[in-house]
């Protein structure tokens, strides 16, 4: 049987109206708030994450976002990334830098970070530039991964693992 055969004995627009369905009742048992306190951290090759939203989280109200807190410990710094940009990091508290494609970029609590969506993809490390306190770095971005793939477009690379990551390998 060919792929138009199989189409023509099926009613798309009847599954996508049964989808809404089963998307409106999972929703109703979705989490709402999410809790800091009720999430693990997690210590991976950016270094040490916190997740709010994510891609294969299905139990929480809103998957359009990725979402999560970054703690960099004191003189430390996270892995490095080429990401497709597009993402938004609050420095919730600290100080320190970001190498953003090769470029030099101070930050401080309060400040905001824009990565540009560039086609060829972004290249950024942060760093936290005091030697006595973590920084904790907040980070939102949309969820193309369901739409676009993981490498959205640009390609996900890392490409230096963070330190803590590093330690804690087998």
């Amino acid at each position: 049987m060919t792929r138009k055969d199989e189409l023509a004995q099926r009613n798309l627009y009847q599954e996508l109206i049964a989808l809404r369905d089963q998307q409106r009742a999972r929703r109703d048992d979705q989490i709402r708030v999410v809790k800091f306190g009720d999430l693990p951290w997690e210590t991976n090759p950016q270094g040490v994450v916190r997740w709010y939203l994510h891609p294969a989280l299905d139990d929480v109200a809103i998957s359009a976002l990725m979402f999560l807190v970054q703690e960099v410990p004191p003189g430390s710094r996270t892995g490095k990334q080429r990401v497709q940009g597009g993402q938004l990091v609050y420095i919730w508290r600290g100080r320190g830098h970001s190498e953003i494609d090769g470029a030099v970029h101070h930050w401080e609590t309060g400040d905001l970070i824009n990565l540009p969506l560039v086609a060829e993809g972004v290249v950024v490390q942060h760093f936290n530039d005091d030697p006595k306190e973590a920084a904790r770095l907040v980070c939102a971005e949309p969820n193309y991964v369901h739409s676009l793939g993981v490498d959205m477009g640009s390609g996900f690379v890392q490409i230096e693992d963070a330190p803590e990551y590093v330690a804690r390998k087998p």
